[in-house]
């Protein structure tokens, strides 16, 4: 009977610790970075776990781009969000419509179709920069934030298809044949039936696109060259480029750029956890 209560206690108290050694090892990158923000900038390398005289001073500079490699920073901050937001309005068009087709309307080899979406990741993202390169200047879109944006919508789309098509199948067919025998056209049926039951999944899908695009550096780094174009983790990765860049100043950076997806996740965390869930169990 002691074995018995005892196994469970400590097999609890071990999850615990794991879970207390890992809650750690995430928050404190996330501690160093938020200490370095608050550190005056001649004492970056100071190595303290406080400092001795916190300042917001460096937070005033970056908010009023008082730096030479903050001097475009709102510019390229509003880069990153144009960004952001148009591949996930591409990403949402593609999808949805490539989703709606392969549940709902069943075209000739719609099973060959959304297994062929998935295979693209076959391929890791880093080996196709070069070819991606290459199809840019071939349509003379290096240099531009399309370039960037169609790049990242290529590789969201399929994963978001592939979500919705399994949520997709949830949805029952019921309502559809419903709505036809009330006369709704397709466009109709996709419009009023199949969008207000995949809103968990949208939400899902779309926070996917924008996380994704809002971390893409190589790519970034890759196809902008003009410093009124790039987004603002290639300004961000400029500062490793000289040994007596502002760290501090980077860290107020990182900081500020970490809200816009810390906020969009609290808003959104109940459809999304609801939308993958969906996702994961059909088949």
């Amino acid at each position: 009977m002691h074995e018995l209560t005892f196994k469970p206690l400590l097999r609890r108290a071990g999850l615990i610790v794991l879970g207390a050694l890992v809650l750690l090892w995430t928050l404190l990158p996330l501690y160093h970075m938020l200490i370095l923000s608050l550190t005056p900038v001649g004492e970056g390398f100071a190595g303290k776990l406080w400092p001795d005289a916190p300042t917001l001073d460096n937070y005033r500079i970056v908010l009023t781009q008082d730096n030479y490699y903050l001097s475009r920073f709102w510019l390229q901050l509003g880069n990153s969000l144009l960004v952001a937001f148009t591949s996930c309005v591409i990403v949402f068009a593609c999808s949805l419509t490539a989703s709606f087709a392969i549940t709902r309307l069943r075209p000739r080899f719609a099973g060959l179709a959304s297994h062929l979406a998935l295979i693209t990741y076959l391929v890791p993202a880093t080996f196709l920069a070069i070819p991606f390169y290459q199809v840019m200047g071939s349509y003379g879109l290096l240099g531009s934030r399309w370039a960037l944006i169609i790049t990242i919508a290529t590789f969201a789309t399929p994963y978001a298809i592939w979500v919705l098509q399994q949520n997709a199948g949830s949805v029952p067919r019921e309502l559809d044949e419903a709505a036809e025998i009330d006369g709704a056209s397709p466009w109709q049926i996709f419009r009023l039936v199949y969008l207000p039951l995949m809103v968990p999944t949208i939400v899902a899908v779309g926070a996917f696109a924008v996380m994704l695009s809002w971390n893409e550096y190589l790519y970034a780094f890759l196809l902008l060259s003009d410093e009124d174009r790039i987004t603002l983790p290639v300004m961000l990765g400029q500062f490793l480029s000289d040994d007596s860049a502002p760290w501090p100043l980077l860290m107020v950076s990182g900081v500020l750029y970490s809200l816009p997806p810390a906020i969009l996740y609290f808003v959104a965390r109940r459809y999304m956890a609801a939308g993958l869930a969906a996702g994961s169990v059909k088949g």
